[in-house]
């Protein structure tokens, strides 16, 4: 009997289709409901997307999951609800998502209790009708370079962590089983098997730092085991996380899903290939894009990947080259009344920080010393977010201006990564139709040091962002092009954060892993 190794995630659901992710221990036929697939081989691994159409509208079904016809999903003696599809209702104006991002395996307690596992176990008590229609997870779902003690003894009998790249991983197996360790918690496991989960990496997925600057990028270059690394972070990504991210027309249209699914052999090469040509910039572009969109009723959820896609070569910075911000242009217009921009890294920081890294950006491109001790800065203070990389910083302020007097209620950029919560509401000159917030929400399951959160409260503080200005004016930083005003927070502590719509009205929770907390309305 082949086993159920990892999964199922219930990944893309809209009002009539759904697909499910699961990795079997070998080439098997995976069966859920009426409809099935063949696994496609990677390096020895076996997975498959089981694609469900013509289902019914604003139904909710209990499901199962065979492996050549043995039931293997749910398992026997579990306590944990069916879990089940819930396909979306036309015209339904309430819609609930739950974000969050840098969740550590929770081997490590000392980092306090998961909040995904602790929201698990709070949705398995109440009623199906209070349950999230979509979870988001913005990033750092595995950590390549801070491993857990149990991945260093694992990696110790693989390989000899003495040398270069130690106890960090160093290729696609190594991230198979980060991925093992990220999803097997029980309630986890569960709660990724009944809410429709979409999914985008962030630094750590890879390594701390991933793209900062070119300079980085030429240091990870002259070693001598970073090829196969950034190959087993693409490949094991693409797989793991991406390929859920796309509905089935998507996926009917993706040339390389369509080649990996039907070839009938291990698709290692190809993808590694075609990691390659996802890292690599030519002619200031990437060679995929990682970012999508996502319809929920009223509700259009876009994602914009702001790690792969940076543009550095040549003296240029870009968080994303030209031709895929014309694409997120393109897909921010449209019949909905709320647009989610999901970004790993905040566009709005507290103020006096947003401030500083773009007054580091001008000073990394400074010849000689000034410029180098601002490049070490950057990658030792993480100087790396969305003011940090200016023009594009201006470009989506410029998008998001648009469309918030395009007729939508509200437009909302949901991050992580800066491990505390806070929700900040944009001002820009003339005002605008919808209000515009910015939505935070780090860690699930880390913590930060305590000094950091002395920095990230004196950050909104007005005399410290005076000076940052100040600093900024002096560099020939212009002026931000609106003004932003923290209305709640900042927080600290494991928690993800419940976005709710209701018609044209919407408002924010902060669900701490160990009680809630209040709402904040955004509109």
């Amino acid at each position: 009997m082949t086993e159920l190794l990892l999964g199922p995630l219930l990944r893309h659901v809209n009002a009539d289709s759904a697909t499910i992710w699961v990795e079997a221990a070998g080439p098997c036929e995976v069966a859920v409901a009426d409809a099935s697939a063949r696994t496609f081989e990677v390096d020895g691994h076996h997975y498959a997307l089981v694609v469900l159409t013509g289902l019914e509208p604003g139904r909710s079904t209990p499901y199962e999951v065979r492996l050549d016809g043995t039931l293997v999903w749910p398992e026997p003696g579990r306590s944990l609800p069916p879990s089940r599809i819930r396909t979306l209702r036309p015209g339904d104006p309430r819609f609930r998502l739950v974000f969050g991002s840098c969740r550590k395996p929770r081997e490590q307690d000392a980092l306090g209790p998961d909040a995904l596992a602790a929201y698990a176990h709070r949705m398995a008590g109440i009623d199906e009708a209070e349950w999230p229609e979509s979870l988001l997870l913005l990033g750092d779902q595995v950590y390549a370079d801070e491993t857990t003690d149990a991945t260093q003894q694992w990696l110790a009998g693989r390989r000899d962590t003495g040398k270069p790249p130690g106890k960090e991983v160093a290729d696609f197996e190594e991230y198979c089983h980060l991925y093992h360790e990220a999803w097997c918690d029980p309630a986890v496991r569960w709660l990724l098997s009944t809410v429709p989960t979409s999914m985008i990496f962030d630094d750590h997925d890879v390594r701390d730092d991933w793209n900062t600057s070119q300079a980085w990028r030429a240091q990870m270059a002259r070693t001598s085991w970073w090829r196969e690394r950034i190959r087993g972070a693409l490949v094991s990504y693409w797989v793991y996380q991406h390929l859920g991210n796309l509905g089935p027309d998507e996926l009917a249209e993706d040339d390389l899903y369509q080649h990996v699914t039907k070839s009938g052999e291990d698709n290692a090469a190809v993808l590694r290939e075609f990691a390659d040509r996802a890292d690599r910039e030519a002619d200031g572009a990437k060679g995929t894009r990682w970012s999508y969109r996502r319809d929920f009723g009223p509700v259009r959820l876009l994602v914009i990947d702001s790690r792969a896609g940076r543009i550095l070569a040549g003296g240029q910075r870009s968080m994303i080259g030209d031709e895929e911000f014309r694409w997120i242009e393109e897909q921010a217009s449209g019949p909905f009344d709320h647009l989610l921009i999901g970004t790993s890294l905040p566009w709005l920081l507290p103020t006096a920080l947003s401030a500083a890294q773009s007054v580091n950006e001008r000073l990394c491109a400074r010849p000689g010393v000034v410029g180098r001790v601002s490049e070490w800065l950057r990658q030792l203070l993480d100087l790396e977010h969305w003011p940090a990389f200016r023009a594009s910083f201006e470009r989506l302020a410029k998008l998001v201006a648009r469309v918030a007097d395009e007729g939508p209620a509200s437009v909302n950029v949901l991050s992580g990564d800066v491990h505390h919560a806070y929700v900040a509401q944009a001002e820009f000159p003339g005002a605008t139709a919808a209000p515009v917030h910015q939505l935070t929400c780090s860690p699930v399951h880390n913590t930060v040091p305590w000094y950091m959160n002395r920095l990230f409260r004196a950050g909104w503080s007005r005399r410290l962002t005076r000076v940052s200005e100040w600093l900024a004016r002096r560099t020939g930083v212009p002026p931000a092009p609106l003004s932003w005003h923290c209305v709640s927070g900042p927080h600290f502590g494991n928690a993800v954060m419940e976005l709710d719509v209701d018609g044209r009205s919407a408002s924010a929770r902060l669900v701490r892993a160990d009680g809630d907390g209040e709402p904040i309305r955004l509109v």
